[in-house]
């Protein structure tokens, strides 16, 4: 992957990583109830989950242009209008915040295992994710060069930032919270802008 196209791709997860989602959320709410520590497990579940399904989605995507030269780009303008739709999605979402109570979000997740495979099963389980990378990725995938690399590169950028953003969600989240809920919608807003951005950029790279 080329600097400037991997230097695109972190702008694009960055901007991924901060939106919200089911997660992200997950983080906050187990890094309030259980503090940053035991968040670990949940954060780490989740982040491999999404390395599992970029597998899924990438070396699918690569029997799909071994099949067929248009495939790619039918596939970035298809990825580049399905982040243009998140874009608005984000931007409409409402503000989110984290149940506090510890009767009410420590449960029968209190335990790291249990952190754990509830953070791998909210990534690796949800369609919307699957669906995502399939639509995101090809903007991204270069068909003459190694899969195998290439995904190397994509999962662990993409891994290092989404885990580094939740455990910063997870170590704050007593003070973010107060502030999500205060102006989460126009940070939820910010970030759709910037996705759509994004989206609307993608396809029309070279």
């Amino acid at each position: 992957m080329d600097l400037h196209v991997w230097l695109l791709y972190v702008a694009a997860i960055l901007g991924l990583s901060l939106s919200p989602g089911p997660n992200g959320l997950l983080a906050l709410t187990h890094g309030a109830a259980h503090g940053w520590r035991k968040a670990m497990f949940t954060v780490t579940g989740g982040v491999i989950g999404f390395v599992a399904v970029i597998a899924m989605s990438m070396f699918g995507i690569g029997a799909l242009l071994q099949a067929s030269a248009t495939a790619l780009r039918v596939m970035k303008w298809v990825g580049g209008a399905y982040l243009l739709w998140l874009g608005i999605q984000v931007w409409r979402s409402p503000a989110v915040g984290a149940q506090t109570d510890a009767g009410d979000a420590a449960g029968p997740v209190a335990s790291g295992p249990g952190m754990f495979l509830q953070g791998f099963l909210s990534a690796s389980t949800n369609p919307k994710v699957l669906l995502f990378f399939t639509a995101f990725l090809p903007n991204f995938i270069d068909p003459a060069r190694s899969l195998v690399t290439q995904f190397l590169v994509i999962a662990g950028t993409f891994a290092g930032f989404e885990f580094i953003t939740e455990m910063l969600v997870a170590g704050m989240a007593q003070r973010i919270n107060a502030w999500l809920v205060r102006v989460g919608r126009r940070f939820n807003q910010v970030c759709g802008v910037f996705i759509a951005t994004i989206g609307v950029m993608l396809p029309l790279r070279a």
